[in-house]
């Protein structure tokens, strides 16, 4: 008789990698990069074009839920989505990592302009406290910025190499301490308005030398009509920045996956409406036109709060905590470019277009310190040769958003013709069916703004495109050159061409000691043995509500030593493959599992073992090829029978399922 096994090495997948967030959790996520804007996009558009900002600025909040919608259908198709998945399935890898360039330029922008902005908003607010305390601050708010922005971005460098991630409890918060700010700032507003009256903003584009670029020396191309009108949409454009941080965390978002998608995108899109366009039109409304565009045009949200009828006292207060608030969302937007900076490379380099040296793993953290140097570098090189103008920095950053915008929608636009066998869960709208094709009609004028767009912006901002196409071209040929040197490496150790994710599997020497991290009232155990076999654990996935019922999928690989103590077994290739694959499903249901590999002589017995130390009410396996259902339980039953404890009361359901059956039996 076989003697029941003894567990002396089990693999769990870190539970990090499948935990799901709720719908206002992922707003908050985005909206900590998306919301930023709003400290500094108005007097970016002030500077570039007059008085006519704050139409522009609520324009580009309307499109953006345009734009959100964009990403709803892309996210839709692919779990694991990001203007890169997109792209390449539609277009293949060269324009891919084309747009991965340009993305990665927006992303290291991001920090610096966050940055900067921080250091501006607290200068102003210096230049009016220390005063009050006869202390005479003469330091040039530029500088200040530019050294603030270099010391901040070098503490988030030091924490990013140590491995920090992003709390969804901390952006909700951030989030929540915002909108509190801007409610404050809304009403108070408002009450200024109605003691005062108002007159709308003029609706007047003058254009600065510096904001129509090369368009000054083509005579053909005056800022006026429709022309005009992209110039300056172009030059607001930037308040879009943001938005690929929805696809980033789409694959975390809990079940039901699509409708809280929906959920996260409306949120996202009232939040900016009320607090990116409203406020921006307030601080039109309310600041005198000449201060906007000199004492604010750095500070443009302080320059609403100290412009706020009442006593010079409460106005001072409401300025410091309304730098409080953009402080506290501009560096986590400085943060976010780290994170989306390095995941985003990390994901390219699993297809296999970033050398392996650029992953190399930090000795003491295991953070890939070498992507991170690189971001941190380029963006302290950023802040110091801006000198913390905040103009041209936001005349650089909008270079990478409109064109991993216009990319992403194209890609969409190329699928639905390519791909029209895959059912789409939900379509951007406006479409003519044709055959099997769903002409996007709506698509294709979404895609003819961003490119009518992104052509403006080509002429008009010099610093942008020249910038913005060397960068891309530096990256480009990076990912070229990587690309080539993989391949060659390929063909010499005749590996896999498609790169593996690397699985975070960390051992422990007893079952029992996994048990505690199981805390919910259900528990159902899903044993898998084959990828291309997982029908059990997608119905399990269908059927089960995660909020009640900890899931545990099991692996129970075969052991090649009847003694443990003797061998060390091994995480095979395939062993990997099963546990990617339940990641992946448990992703795309918006599920958390608890996978878990254990090598044993029986895998019956283990599925006893484990079932019996963790409690589960239920044990679902997939039906064998070799055996059939009904041998399956039978083994099942006597590996049960032979380690129930006397006097246990667990009763258990066994089932076996497959395509449109299943077989049960109850076990106790």
């Amino acid at each position: 008789m076989n003697l029941p096994p003894r567990f002396k090495q089990v693999f769990v997948l870190s539970t990090a990698m499948l935990s799901f967030i709720s719908f206002w959790k992922a707003a908050s996520i985005v909206l900590c990069d998306f919301g930023s804007s709003a400290y500094y996009a108005g007097g970016i558009a002030m500077k570039a074009f007059g008085p006519a900002f704050p139409w522009f600025i609520m324009a580009v909040m309307l499109f953006a839920g345009v734009m959100l919608m964009v990403y709803v259908e892309s996210c839709s198709m692919f779990v694991r989505g990001g203007v890169y998945m997109v792209v390449r399935e539609a277009m293949g890898k060269v324009m891919a990592k084309g747009t991965v360039s340009a993305l990665m330029f927006d992303y290291v922008i991001t920090g610096p302009i966050s940055a900067i902005t921080a250091g501006l908003y607290i200068s102003y607010l210096l230049a009016n406290l220390l005063p009050l305390v006869d202390i005479n601050w003469q330091v040039s708010p530029n500088t200040f910025a530019m050294i603030f922005g270099a010391l901040v971005t070098a503490y988030f460098w030091l924490e990013n190499i140590k491995g920090v991630e992003e709390s969804g409890e901390n952006n909700v918060k951030i989030v929540g301490f915002v909108a509190l700010i801007a409610g404050v700032l809304l009403v108070w507003s408002a009450y200024t308005i109605y003691l005062r009256g108002f007159t709308l903003p003029p609706f007047e584009l003058n254009f600065t030398p510096a904001a129509l670029g090369w368009a000054r020396e083509m005579a053909w191309l005056h800022p006026v009509g429709v022309i005009g009108l992209f110039m300056a949409f172009g030059h607001s454009i930037l308040a879009l920045s943001g938005l690929e941080t929805l696809a980033q965390v789409y694959r975390e978002i809990e079940d039901p996956k699509l409708p809280n998608l929906k959920k996260t995108a409306l949120t996202v899109f009232i939040f900016s409406i009320l607090f990116t366009g409203v406020l921006t039109f307030l601080a039109a409304l309310i600041i005198p036109g000449d201060l906007v565009a000199t004492k604010y045009a750095d500070n443009l949200l302080s320059g609403l709060a100290l412009e706020l009828e009442g006593p010079y006292w409460a106005r001072l207060a409401l300025q410091s905590i309304v730098v409080i608030s953009g402080g506290l969302i501009l560096i986590g937007a400085i943060n976010t470019s780290f994170v989306g900076a390095n995941g985003m490379l990390n994901r390219v380099a699993e297809d296999g277009i970033l050398h392996d040296w650029f992953r190399h793993l930090h000795k003491k953290y295991g953070t890939t310190c070498r992507i991170i140097n690189l971001v941190a570098i380029t963006q302290i090189s950023i802040i110091l040769i801006s000198r913390g103008n905040i103009f041209l920095l936001g005349e650089a950053y909008a270079f990478g958003v409109i064109w991993s915008l216009i990319f992403n929608t194209l890609a969409l636009i190329v699928l639905r013709f390519k791909d029209t066998e895959t059912e789409r869960e939900w379509m951007f709208p406006l479409n003519l069916k044709i055959n099997r094709v769903h002409v996007p009609i709506g698509l294709m004028l979404v895609f003819t703004v961003l490119l009518t767009t992104g052509v403006m912006n080509l002429l008009t901002k010099r610093i942008a495109t020249a910038s913005g196409l060397a960068f891309s071209a530096v990256f480009f040929l990076i990912f070229q050159l990587s690309e080539r040197m993989n391949e060659k490496k390929i063909r010499l150790f005749q590996q896999d061409e498609e790169a593996e994710e690397k699985l975070n599997l960390r051992q422990e020497a007893d079952i029992n000691t996994v048990i505690p991290e199981l805390g919910k009232s259900r528990r159902v155990l899903v044993p898998v043995r084959n990828p291309n076999n997982l029908v059990h654990l997608k119905s399990v996935l269908e059927h089960t509500s995660a909020d009640d019922t900890d899931i545990v999928v099991l692996l129970a690989k075969i052991s090649k030593s009847m003694e443990f103590g003797r061998e060390q077994n091994v995480v095979m290739a395939e062993d990997k493959e099963l546990l990617r694959s339940v990641v992946l499903l448990a992703e795309k249901y918006g599920k958390t599992v608890k996978p878990m590999l254990v090598f044993s002589n029986d895998p019956f017995y283990s599925i006893a073992q484990v079932a019996q130390a963790a409690g589960v009410s239920e044990i679902v396996m997939g039906v064998s090829g070799s055996t059939g259902a009904e041998v399956q339980l039978e083994k099942l039953a006597m590996a049960w029978g032979m380690l129930q404890k006397p006097g246990s009361s667990l009763t258990v359901t066994a089932k076996v399922v497959w395509e449109g059956r299943q077989m049960s039996y109850k076990l106790s």
